[in-house]
């Protein structure tokens, strides 16, 4: 028995449904799109969270770096699985869900590198970039909930701690911003 509103369905008039095999590779495909976003925020976070990061002036609330990780971890394992149950359902919304799932991607792809990579060379010009683009992002991942909600209760669901995540990591990015 399915979870109520999570039916596995194909193609909007095609009757079908997905086979196992697609929804397991279809799952894996959102899983690897995670993996690669985290793993270029890793590479561009390495050296710094180590270099500047580590004498940086840091808000008082913030978390010992040990924590982002399996924080991070988790947070992109959710938002794969939710972009997957929102892209088996295939309902009239579910391309234009999946377009503002992308641009939230792209937009989190863009923030470690922005922060962490370019501070050595543009200095806080750097962290208030990051602040902008976290900014966006949160916008962008809670248009994203507004959008998978109403096609998978439990995808828009499980973006909620995501957004909460982001308005942390957010005011971290601000404290740095001003303090640095």
């Amino acid at each position: 028995m399915r979870p109520h509103g999570e039916q596995t369905t194909a193609p909007a008039g095609s009757g079908q449904p997905y086979s196992a095999g697609a929804q397991a590779a279809a799952l894996a495909g959102f899983l690897l799109a995670s993996l690669l976003v985290a793993a270029v925020g890793g590479l561009a976070s390495a050296a710094n969270v180590t270099g500047w990061y580590a004498t940086a002036d840091k808000a008082p609330w913030s978390p010992p770096n040990g924590v982002f990780g399996p924080v991070w971890t988790i947070l992109y394992t959710a938002m794969a699985v939710a972009a997957w149950l929102v892209w088996r359902r295939r309902t009239d919304g579910t391309r234009q869900a999946m377009v503002v799932y992308a641009i939230q991607l792209v937009l989190n792809l863009a923030w470690t590198p922005v922060f962490f990579a370019l501070y050595p060379a543009l200095g806080t010009t750097a962290l208030w970039l990051g602040l902008a683009i976290i900014l966006a992002l949160i916008a962008a991942v809670t248009v994203t909930v507004l959008h998978f909600g109403p096609i998978s209760r439990a995808a828009g669901l499980l973006l909620l701690p995501y957004v909460s995540w982001l308005v942390f990591a957010a005011s971290l990015n601000w404290w740095a911003a001003a303090h640095n």
